[in-house]
């Protein structure tokens, strides 16, 4: 045909995209034709090139039809038009629209879809280039404090990891590479001049001591870690590396030493090789390890020390800090006297210094300033040759006193503000007037149902919620029209789920196994067993129980009751929750029982706009960091200098407002894999957070926020699990990183084992924790829904006391105790469904139960705790 022949041309043209038009649009042509009836068209002759009559649509100037598009792609730049706007807009709707933002501070770059761009590549570069603008600000600003002749040098610590590395020797190495020489004498750290970087260093050598290293590394922009080729590090070096590690530290460089000896070149470089897969797990980013034999790679650290602007510690860097270069104590104190003033002389570095705010002096404790003091180093004037050189005397010149402002000592408020809180609290409920347990804060008792489900009424079938409050009474005249809320079995609905959220119970929402066919009545008199049977039978259940518990440790909070013990007396101070998630928590039951300073303790209302301010007011005022200065600490206890040791450092770090003051502090922790056995709620423990050190006794409970702000206690932190550590110590604001130990007496050489990691969290005086306790008991006789059951209590009074309790199983049922049978605590219960005879029923009770204070670590401490 005619278009075939067309079709054929275009192909031998290779022009395929005419091609395929022209075969689409006569195939779709003779489709057309083909549903038309043979009167309507006719054959096309091709010989004389004429048109036979076709549908009007398909002739010139006709109706077309449509035809298959093309695939295209979508346009990327297609911009939504603008949305409507008011001729004349208010003030107000001005406002909202702009919600506080300033012209030029909103984020670009943002893209409406992924295939389109709202700026153009002009503004992409120009805010590249305010970025890197306002980054090399800042990195000049940071580098502004070492600047000068006597600009503040920059800290390098020197920690060995194996046993035959020598810190001193490795910067006598360090120091000949670039032709320094020391200003101070090798005794705890030392000053060096590098003339051809015009940079101060000052170096701390760090022996294999654990706190050492630590309060070495805590204060240093730089940390070189010593490596042997011949040894590892050991257990004692690992831990160096995870507690330095996981107490925050500055730009890191890892250097061996005495790689000569090893012979053989190919064996050094696999040396080499090794030992930076060795510290890569630790730091990944160390891309090389440096020889300190090399006199090139020596000055190549050097150099990177000069130059690098350290990246610092979060934590450290919204502080005031310091090493103290030296400690002037009283020269001629009284002899009753014990106190008196100390000199600490130092560059200060992050924030400006105040006067007016506590100081963490080390692990002496915190005290405040008498004044600040310039102690800048002058420089020496060029004199002729025919002067002498004379020693100008020069005044002391106070920069900074404190005012009326500065902060006291107190860790707790005062007695008088705890007396007036007192007098308003409402005194707890005694106990003989109490009805029942405490459930919700409400007490049942035998006389009042209020805590069962409301008992159904026959209504007519599809009568909604709302329809049946106007239906009075039972409507039961035809039972075939009515409906009502009790099931086949006799027995109540209950649609609610197992509440004790906290557990295990309520979880395992498996169909529950039909049990074995019992007669059981309910009109059937019920007899107590004799009370030698009783026992022995209560022996056989509990002894096969423990061996369950044992196995899967189903239920961890488990307690047995004897039978000679009343539970209402044993549980006294336990109540019942509906939700341990949801169900408020009334306080005022808990008065009695809190500890004695409990209201005096810092209460934190806004924890996030409180630090706020705090951080806002650090970055004003204060003498200039990059400064020498003399920092006079008052009344410090002049016993400290029997035990100050010159040779280990020591840093003064300034609190921010209101970090003396005690209240219930929270710390996320993380036992560690490697742990051996689970960590028991309340042992000891030593806290390293930030520049102090505590020893804690912490109450473990679960992680997360609850609308009720009540948590479930934890006797045991499992290896590998994380919880909240709650205990009463000084507030630290923001998240700082915390180290666990524990002193470990089968390790002499370390005496401290690192156990857990964490960090700081919000601290609160309102978070409940709470203590969860297991009454279970075994279904005796099951009758459908209907289920007595024993060993959970042994007599009718404790039975009535807890009537008002939810019961739940195992394997998810719930229920609630109906009536007691006889005298010896059995009773009946109703489920919402059929249980296994081999099933546990519990009911859950909980107490408050308070955090215990922590206490200043010292040094003598892990003696202590080693021989114990």
């Amino acid at each position: 045909m005619w278009w075939w022949k067309r079709c054929k041309i275009l192909l031998r043209k290779r022009n395929y995209s005419a091609f395929a038009k022209n075969f689409i649009l006569h195939l779709e042509m003779f489709v057309a034709i083909s549903h038309y009836p043979p009167s309507r068209h006719r054959v096309v002759d091709c010989k004389d090139n004429k048109l036979a009559s076709l549908p009007f649509r398909f002739k010139a100037g006709g109706s077309m039809g449509p035809l298959l598009e093309t695939h295209h792609h979508r346009n990327t730049t297609k911009i939504p038009q603008k949305p409507f706007k008011a001729r004349h807009a208010t003030k107000s709707l001005i406002k909202e629209l702009a919600k506080g933002k300033i012209e030029g501070t909103e984020k670009k770059g943002s893209r409406k879809t992924t295939y389109q761009q709202i700026m153009s590549k002009f503004d992409r570069k120009n805010q590249a280039k305010q970025i890197r603008q306002i980054k090399h600000q800042q990195n000049q600003k940071n580098a502004s404090v070492f600047a000068g002749h006597n600009g503040a040098p920059r800290v390098i610590a020197v920690v060995p990891l194996c046993e035959d590395m020598d810190a001193v020797a490795a910067i006598q190495k360090l120091n000949q590479a670039v032709d320094a020489e020391s200003v101070w004498p090798l005794e705890g750290h030392m000053k060096v001049r590098v003339d051809r970087f015009k940079q101060n260093l000052v170096y701390v050598p760090v022996e294999r001591d654990l706190f050492m290293a630590l309060d070495a590394c805590r204060c240093a922009d730089f940390v070189i870690f010593l490596l042997s080729p011949t040894k590892e590090p050991g257990v004692e070096g690992e831990q160096m590396l995870k507690t330095i590690e996981g107490q925050g530290v500055s730009n890191v460089l890892t250097m061996v030493q005495n790689l000569n000896i090893v012979d053989s070149l190919k064996i050094r470089s696999q040396t080499s090789t090794s030992l930076r897969s060795y510290i890569t797990h630790f730091f990944p980013t160390q891309e090389k390890v440096l020889s300190l034999d090399s006199e090139s790679e020596c000055a190549n650290a050097i150099r990177s020390f000069c130059t690098t602007t350290p990246k610092g510690v979060k934590w450290r860097e919204d502080r005031s800090w310091m090493l103290a270069e030296s400690v002037q104590w009283p020269s001629n104190p009284e002899p009753a006297a014990t106190q008196g003033e100390v000199i600490i002389t130092g560059v200060v570095r992050g924030r400006g210094l105040k006067a007016n705010r506590l100081v963490q002096v080390g692990d002496w404790g915190h005290f405040q300033i008498e004044k600040i003091t310039d102690a800048t180093i002058p420089i020496p004037k060029k004199r002729k040759a025919d002067e002498m050189a004379v020693d100008e005397p020069k005044e002391e010149q106070i920069l900074e006193a404190p005012d009326a402002e500065q902060e006291d000592l107190a860790e707790l408020a005062p007695y008088e503000a705890a007396m007036e809180d007192a007098d308003a609290l409402s005194v707890s409920e005694a106990p003989t007037e109490r009805r029942g347990v405490l459930l919700d804060n409400h007490h049942y008792f035998s006389d009042d149902e209020t805590h069962l489900p409301e008992q159904p009424r026959r209504l007519p079938k599809g009568t909604s919620s709302y329809q049946a409050a106007w239906f009075l009474g039972d409507m039961s005249e035809s039972g075939s029209d009515f409906e009502d809320e009790v099931d086949n079995e006799g027995d109540l609905k209950m649609d609610s789920p197992a509440l004790p959220q906290d557990g295990l119970e309520g979880l395992d929402q498996r169909e529950a196994t039909e049990a074995a066919p019992s007669e059981y009545p309910q009109s059937e008199m019920f007899l107590d067993p004799a009370p030698d049977e009783e026992a022995v039978q209560l022996a056989e259940y509990r002894a096969s129980r423990k061996n369950e518990a044992e196995e899967d440790l189903e239920f961890p909070d488990e307690i047995e009751l004897q039978p000679n013990v009343l539970a209402r007396e044993r549980l006294a101070r336990y109540r019942g929750l509906k939700s341990l998630k949801t169900s408020h928590w009334e306080t005022s039951e808990d008065k009695a029982h809190e500890p004695e300073d409990w209201s005096r303790l810092l209460q934190v209302s806004n924890y996030k706009m409180t630090k706020k301010q705090v951080y806002n007011e650090a970055l004003v005022g204060g003498v200039l960091p990059g400064q020498r200065f003399n920092v006079h600490l008052r009344d410090v206890p002049l016993s400290i200098q029997k035990i100050y040791n010159p040779r280990m450092p020591i840093a003064l770090y300034s609190l921010l407002r209101h970090e003396q003051k005690r209240t219930v502090v929270n710390f996320r922790i993380t036992l560690s894999a490697d742990y051996p056995n689970p960590l028991k709620s309340k042992d000891e423990l030593i806290l390293g957070c930030g520049a102090r050190r505590f020893i804690i006794n912490p109450l473990f409970s679960q992680l997360g926020t609850t609308p009720n702000d009540v948590h479930k206690f934890q006797r045991y932190l499992h290896p590998g699990q994380t919880a909240v550590a709650s205990f009463i110590a000084p507030i630290t604001w923001g998240a700082v990183p915390a180290l666990f130990f524990k002193p470990s007496p089968t390790k002499p050489s370390a005496p401290l084992n690192l156990i857990a990691t964490g960090t700081s969290l919000p601290p609160s005086t309102s978070r409940v924790i709470v203590k969860r306790v297991i009454l279970t008991g075994h279904p005796y006789k099951i009758h459908k829904k209907l289920v007595t059951v024993r060993y959970m209590f042994f007599n009718k009074d404790d039975v009535i006391w807890f009537k008002a309790l939810q019961l739940w199983t195992k394997r998810g049922r719930s229920g609630f105790i109906k009536e007691s049978l006889g005298t010896h605590g059995y009773f009946k219960a109703t489920f919402d469904a059929k249980i296994n005879p081999q099933d546990a029923i519990g009911v859950s009770l909980y107490k408050r139960v308070w955090p215990r204070e922590a206490r200043a670590w010292k040094e003598e401490d892990v003696v202590a705790s080693v021989h114990e």
